[in-house]
């Protein structure tokens, strides 16, 4: 779990007191959320390898949570319940959870629960979320929330370079050995063309993504 960032939403501040303890005691990076709205912001400002939702929250359900994750991310996700709540167990489990744990519980448990999602989807590792971009690396398909953007296997690349490297100037050159595996030397018309019709794809899709030209510099992209 070590360097693991752990979403931690919980309303009861002796829970999440102990639980905060547990995960960091292992190297984990916490992210609490105490409602709904607190999780929501975290959601869409930070990445995360895992999430523990409380289904009981002042301001809604935790499985209203688990749905808006799962549009965006498939990262492991174990649900805290109360005990006995197996209706909100069976609904969470068919919303796309992937474990539960029922209240109370041990510490050594919970952390256990834990190490065994980040262990299975660790074997998986094949999706990367970043904001709310989500590149599946099996398939080459990379999506904005859960639309496919459509992109070839090039422009799928370039847009995970950039998109991995988030306001940082790359060069034209690097792009292209890095998506194409071999140096740039004259072939510049191929590459514009791609990044041209990378750059309409996501217009089409999302005005929240944009990839800027810096003259004399390279591309730089920006999540808004």
């Amino acid at each position: 779990m070590n360097r693991k960032t752990i979403l931690l939403v919980e309303d009861n501040p002796e829970v999440m007191r102990n639980n905060k303890m547990a995960l960091k005691s292992r190297g984990a990076v916490v992210l609490s959320a105490s409602t709904l709205a607190e999780a929501r912001i975290l959601i869409k400002n930070n990445v995360f390898d895992a999430a523990v939702l409380d289904i009981m929250l002042p301001d809604g359900s935790g499985l209203d949570l688990l749905r808006e994750i799962r549009r965006i991310s498939d990262v492991p996700i174990l649900l805290l319940t109360a005990k006995g709540d197996s209706q909100d167990i069976v609904t969470g489990l068919s919303l796309g959870a992937d474990d539960y744990l029922a209240k109370p519980y041990y510490l050594n448990v919970f952390t256990a629960r834990i190490d065994s999602l980040l262990r299975r989807a660790g074997k998986v590792a094949e999706r990367v979320l970043i904001g709310s971009l989500r590149f599946d690396l099996l398939s080459n398909q990379a999506f904005w929330g859960d639309r496919d953007l459509l992109l070839t296997q090039k422009e799928f690349a370039l847009l995970l370079l950039l998109a991995q490297n988030e306001k940082k100037c790359l060069t034209a050159e690097y792009l292209f050995e890095k998506a194409w595996g071999q140096p740039m030397n004259e072939d510049t018309a191929t590459f514009k063309v791609r990044i041209s019709n990378l750059k309409k794809k996501l217009a089409a899709a999302t005005g929240d993504i944009l990839i800027e030209t810096v003259r004399g510099e390279g591309y730089s992209l920006t999540m808004l």
